[in-house]
């Protein structure tokens, strides 16, 4: 497991404040070299601490204003199967397995809900070990975390 100091806390608190920061600003901001920054940086991605990179857009400006979450009721023989199928939805955001018996816990990105519906129809519904789907629909977004708290 790699050692976290406080620099690297630092480093992680301002990137994941602003993954676009330039070496330049956050070596300024912590007191550090430029290249001293970009090696923690290049070592924090070696070691699978930073995994990557990458834009964060807001779903609604995009046309896609369905948001829902799924507690999904597998056989256990068919658990790994059918989180495999899932992992590879393109409306599939977030797949996890949760306590409990078998359950898969699933969010979902939908331009509708009739896109929603063919989702759960043609897809969720149909596959083989699925025994219950309970959904429920995001109302209002007050709070969504990116990245990990320090």
């Amino acid at each position: 497991m790699q050692h976290i100091d406080e620099i690297d806390r630092q480093i992680i608190k301002a990137l994941n404040k602003n993954g676009r920061i330039s070496y330049t600003d956050l070596a300024k901001n912590i007191g550090l070299s430029r290249v001293a920054i970009q090696a923690r940086i290049n070592t924090l991605m070696e070691e699978g601490v930073i995994e990557r990179f990458t834009a964060v857009i807001n779903p609604e400006k995009i046309g896609i204003t369905v948001s829902a979450f799924f507690n999904v009721e597998v056989e256990p023989k068919c658990l790994k199967a059918v989180a495999d199928q899932l992992a590879d939805e393109p409306a599939v955001t977030s797949l996890y397995h949760m306590t409990g018996p078998s359950k898969l816990h699933m969010h979902g990105l939908f331009t509708d809900n009739m896109e929603m519906e063919a989702f759960l129809n043609d897809k969720l519904y149909r596959l083989p070990g699925v025994m219950s789907v309970d959904c429920q629909v995001l109302i209002t977004r007050y709070k969504s975390r990116m990245g990990m708290r320090l």
